[in-house]
């Protein structure tokens, strides 16, 4: 059984978000983006928009949500309002005569903050503040931890149970429905991005999409593929071989792997989040490969499979223990294929722990 959210959990995470307000100096934030809105009071619903003060909180939701948002939203009184979301927490604002709001640009369309703006009145001032809710969601509690855990399990699990599915004439695309379907049957809510088979030349394109092309004897297989459990997601990659590797495609392999494990290893509490990309840079340098490692050795991920902390060349912000972060190096080729190994893994005290624990060493099928 997975750690229940409780009232307390939440009432934690918006003291925090109070505290940090007060050090800003800022009395009220406006926090229009849905994932965090989830985070700070259990509220899984598509529209909402809450409003964060010193000692309270609200939740605006239009008619379909009000049902959803009382059962599920702690810590905040539910509004409910059907005539924009928006504009009722901008009139709720202009009744009280708020004089500063922070808000996320990050979340809000210039069209949604003139509207805002509008609403709500020229001696309302509003304060550009990104970034406050997604610092907290960097280190995670006990509960997230549990969840993405058991996403990666997951995982995991799916991928080695495909892999006696994997050999010449089977569709990129079958496999990547067969995978999302898995997931299901193991119990995750599906998957937490578009799952990714690319094999042959299309494996240099670290982003590919999978494709009707059949696979084919002698040619490598990236696999990219998270499940999500309870709004939480895991993020891994492995790469496959379809038949005996050349001498070149065993270097690659070593080499990638190798780069990865020394990325692992600088994954400890307090370590420059650029350590970690340097270290999978120079294991890649060392053995002349480092100019095809295209994108940055990893990120964070959660609720969002792509959050802070970013760990890319020269990030000076520091691990702490609870994120929760890939580490993916890989090397791309054009007209050859890629090779990328990733995993989540959670940064603590001692030391990494990988939460995506399939195979590295099964990587060819004969």
């Amino acid at each position: 059984m997975l750690m229940e959210f409780t009232t307390a959990t939440f009432a934690a995470r918006q003291e925090r978000l109070r505290a940090e307000l007060r050090e800003r100096r800022l009395p009220w934030l406006l926090v229009t983006s849905l994932t965090n809105i989830f985070y700070l009071t259990g509220f899984r619903g598509s529209a909402g928009v809450a409003l964060f003060g010193a000692a309270d909180g609200r939740l605006w939701v239009d008619p379909r949500y009000t049902l959803q948002a009382r059962e599920q939203a702690r810590g905040v009184e539910v509004l409910e309002e059907r005539r924009g979301i928006l504009r009722g927490c901008a009139r709720w604002l202009h009744r009280r005569k708020v004089r500063k709001v922070a808000y996320d640009p990050a979340h809000l369309t210039c069209a949604e903050f003139d509207a805002l703006s509008r609403e709500a009145g020229t001696s309302l001032r509003w304060i550009a503040a990104g970034g406050l809710v997604e610092e907290m969601r960097a280190v995670k509690d006990p509960g997230e931890i549990q969840r993405i855990r058991a996403a990666g399990q997951v995982t995991a699990s799916v991928f080695e149970g495909l892999l006696g599915e994997v050999r010449p004439g089977v569709r990129e695309s079958d496999l990547a429905a067969e995978i999302e379907y898995c997931f299901r049957q193991q119990g995750a809510e599906g998957a937490a991005f578009e799952t990714i088979v690319a094999s042959g030349a299309r494996a240099a394109l670290p982003h590919a999409r999978s494709s009707p092309k059949l696979l084919e004897k002698n040619e490598l297989v990236i696999f990219d593929l998270g499940a999500i459990v309870q709004g939480y997601a895991a993020d891994m990659t492995r790469t496959v071989f379809l038949g005996e590797p050349s001498r070149r495609v065993r270097t690659l392999f070593a080499g990638v792997l190798r780069a990865q494990q020394e990325a692992l290893e600088a994954c400890q509490v307090e370590a420059p989040a650029g350590s970690v990309d340097a270290a999978a840079r120079g294991a890649l340098a060392r053995q002349g490969v480092d100019r095809w490692f295209t994108h940055s050795t990893g990120h964070g991920v959660g609720l969002e499979v792509h959050e802070g902390p970013r760990l890319g060349r020269g990030e000076k912000a520091r691990l702490r223990s609870g994120c929760v972060v890939t580490v993916e190096p890989g090397v791309y080729l054009e007209g050859f294929g890629g090779i990328r190994i990733e995993d989540t893994v959670l940064v603590g005290p001692a030391g990494p722990e990988i939460l995506t624990p399939a195979t590295k060493v099964r990587w060819t099928i004969a």
